[in-house]
């Protein structure tokens, strides 16, 4: 499993730093409204990136990015993600992980090793819900280690969640809440229905302002910042 894709720069991915994408395939849910269902369902479309390759490029853009956002499909699942991630921290490069939170094992050994310096747990919809999210169960008790593990305050992260209508909804945002209680930052991010993994999903109309600025103000009671994307 070796990375899938690469990026310029972008500033959304990484709030307040200029940083390059770097995309893994496969992923351990196949969530209905996933943006990136090529690398989910297909990864092998795409060419893999030679490692040394990909970090001669970064080295040359090294001069003008803070650092480098790491994201997939689910990239905890990438054998060579410690050798990736340690070639990029050699270059003097930030390093921003996505995950679902599912490898709280895989997650701790990049933290405890100072391989990441951002994380972003994507909070998919409360926990006991999970199971519509993957045509098998999925592993609750595990991502409920990485919240703790966030939790505890060994690196800088965020929780996001897509607000997806009928996955996402107040009551969800309060059990959520229950699950996160005093953590740095919640992002709540508008859903995006075009690029929608499964074709049903691409036929809803997301959340109306009002219906997300109420989930909002529900959600900041919860959470030190909450942060809106998107909307």
């Amino acid at each position: 499993m070796a990375p899938k894709g690469f990026q310029g720069t972008s500033l959304l991915d990484y709030p307040g730093k200029i940083a390059s994408l770097i995309f893994y395939g496969g992923c351990n849910l196949s969530c209905p409204y996933c943006h990136n269902p090529g690398l989910v369902n297909a990864p092998d479309q795409y060419p893999d990136i030679e490692l040394s390759n990909l970090i001669n490029e970064l080295k040359e853009r090294s001069s003008f990015i803070d650092g480098v956002v790491v994201s997939g499909g689910e990239p905890t699942l990438a054998p060579d993600l410690d050798s990736l991630l340690g070639k990029i921290k050699d270059l003097g490069l930030e390093v921003k992980l996505d995950t679902n939170g599912l490898a709280p094992e895989k997650l701790r050994e990049l933290v405890e090793k100072g391989l990441i310096d951002f994380v972003a747990l994507d909070l998919k919809t409360q926990p006991c819900r999970y199971d519509e999210l993957h045509h098998v169960p999925v592993n609750i008790p595990a991502l409920e280690k990485t919240i703790d593990l966030l939790l505890e305050g060994g690196v800088d992260y965020e929780m996001r969640t897509t607000c997806v209508p009928g996955l996402v909804e107040l009551e969800d945002i309060h059990a959520m809440g229950n699950q996160i209680l005093g953590a740095q930052t919640w992002v709540l991010q508008q859903f995006l229905p075009a690029h929608a993994m499964q074709d049903k999903m691409r036929q809803i109309t997301p959340h109306n302002g009002s219906t997300l600025q109420q989930m909002a103000n529900a959600a900041e009671g919860y959470v030190h910042d909450l942060e809106l994307r998107g909307f």
